[in-house]
């Protein structure tokens, strides 16, 4: 949390400018020196597209096919020779951190369709914006400030359209979400289609905002993206405990004066933020897709808080890099939607092998957790039944007596209602860990084996008369209960249980059973 704590210093250059960035992504970000020197000469948008889309000289316009890159254009591109390679690159890895990043508490806050509401929000605002610069202004109507700023007012009327729904009135919030989404987003394709019938409305100019132009994207751009991801990262730092304060329990912040609206509406704004800067890059319809995959990933490998941020930050900038790299290889790849795809590849890597919430890792744990109690299973079954034949007084030095009376298979059977195979598969692993032992009559606990089986025993008779006594549970029903929490007893509760019991139980090591041992049980 201490990495937090302490939000990076602008520099002059681009390269340094979030030294987070440097530290999470160093093989990505070793850009030598002269990263922004000499930059071409100033060319329009549609010249520096021409550059990125195009393959080699002489391909025709009309081939549609996919042309795999040689090796010295994969070493430029890796490399990051070419000017417009790094800026590209640069600002949506940027962009992608800071997505990451603030998409982390939006997701804890259920609140991740927020972004996917701003971006739709923003559209009637860049169209506004268009027209009223388009009236006072004509031929100017495609002011990249002007329109940024028609759809950060727009994204914030309807994040504040949401908030005014949800606490004034009794709708839930997720319907909140989808009225203010479908009425931001209907106004904006009516206003364009407006502009469309304006002698000088050129709506293929603002179709960027819609789809993502990521190739045409410029030093400015850069600089832009670059502002805002870092004012998102430094207010996520200031504001962490805050933060996640407002994500675990509202509730109890409240009660505590804490000025949770105040919080809210800084969080959203700072998803507000990142979304409007996101509409250059990826896109209207894909900078949902840059707040909600990397958070949803990361939550599969930690459950802390600050371990969760970091690693979304991290895969959105990976996710940015990967996209960003296949699109300059493939140049009829669009550059938005790849970006969106390698994150998706990040999250189906992180569903199937995340350490806490993977699939994989999860199947795991719990195979090993029915062998487990399969294993504790049997050996309490064979104390059950052989109990009977012990004697009342305890084992002497040369062994426990209970590995020394043999049983059988069937003996335990009649005492379960497993299968034949159950049996034989938990006694040919009980074998196997040394627990059992194979004699002429049959089977015999080991020394390990006999310890073992007192031991569940023991616990699993101390739960049941802690149940008995002070959950007034029936002795006949107990057993059952008893079974679905004393495979995760800890010893702090085993002891606790067990200063409870001997005040019943005083002089004995191992309580009687609270109710018969059944065949069958």
């Amino acid at each position: 949390m201490s990495s937090l704590r302490h939000p990076p210093r602008m520099s002059r250059s681009l390269c340094g400018r979030h030294r987070w960035l440097t530290l999470a992504l160093p093989l990505v970000l070793a850009i030598p020196s002269g990263l922004f020197a000499a930059p071409p000469p100033p060319a329009d948008d549609h010249s520096i597209a021409a550059r990125v889309t195009t393959g080699t000289s002489g391909t025709s316009l009309s081939d549609n096919r996919i042309r795999w890159p040689g090796w010295e254009k994969i070493s430029d591109t890796l490399l990051l020779r070419q000017y417009n390679t790094r800026i590209v690159l640069l600002g949506a890895i940027l962009l992608g951190i800071g997505a990451g990043t603030v998409g982390t508490f939006m997701l804890l806050r259920k609140r991740s369709l927020v972004g996917d509401v701003v971006s739709h929000a923003s559209l009637p605002g860049i169209a506004i914006a268009f027209l009223a610069v388009e009236l006072t202004y004509p031929g100017n109507g495609r002011s990249l400030p002007a329109l940024l700023l028609g759809a950060l007012l727009a994204g914030l009327l309807g994040v504040l359209c949401t908030i005014g729904i949800r606490r004034f009135s009794r709708i839930k919030e997720d319907t909140a979400l989808a009225i203010v989404l479908s009425v931001f987003f209907g106004a904006g394709i009516a206003l364009f289609t407006i502009i469309q019938k304006l002698p000088t409305g050129q709506v293929a100019g603002l179709q960027q905002f819609i789809y993502g132009q990521t190739a045409s994207m410029t030093s400015a751009d850069v600089s832009l993206i670059g502002l805002a991801s870092l004012l998102v990262i430094a207010v996520s730092t200031a504001l962490f405990k805050e933060f996640g304060l407002l994500c675990f329990d509202e509730e109890f912040g409240r009660s505590h004066g804490w000025p949770t609206l105040w919080l809210d509406l800084a969080l959203m704004a700072l998803v507000v933020c990142i979304s409007i800067t996101g509409l250059q890059s990826v896109g209207l319809l894909l900078v949902v897709a840059m707040l909600i995959i990397p958070p949803a990933a990361a939550r599969f490998w930690t459950d802390r808080l600050v371990s969760m941020t970091i690693i979304a930050a991290v895969l959105g900038g990976l996710s940015a890099w990967l996209g960003g790299v296949a699109s300059a290889l493939f140049a009829r790849f669009s550059a938005g939607a790849v970006i969106v795809l390698a994150g998706t590849v990040f999250f189906l890597v992180s569903l199937a092998f995340g350490t806490r919430r993977g699939l994989l890792p999860r199947m795991r744990r719990q195979w090993s957790n029915n062998r487990r109690i399969g294993r504790h299973d049997l050996l309490r079954a064979v104390y059950e039944m052989l109990e009977p034949h012990l004697d009342s007084a305890p084992p002497d030095a040369s062994g426990d007596p209970l590995g020394d009376i043999p049983f059988t298979r069937n003996q335990v059977l009649s005492r379960r209602s497993w299968s034949a195979t159950r049996l034989s598969r938990l006694m040919d692993r009980g074998t196997r860990d040394g627990l059992l032992t194979a004699v002429t009559s049959g089977w015999k606990l080991t020394a390990s084996g006999a310890q073992e089986a007192r031991l569940l025993a023991r616990n699993h008779r101390l739960w049941e008369t802690y149940l008995i006594l002070h959950a007034d549970i029936a002795p006949n029903h107990v057993d059952r209960d008893a079974d679905l929490i004393e495979h995760v007893l800890e010893p702090d509760l085993i002891s606790q249980l067990l200063e409870t019991v001997s005040a019943r139980y005083p002089q004995m090591d191992m309580p009687p059973s609270p109710h018969p041992l059944e065949p069958g049980h």
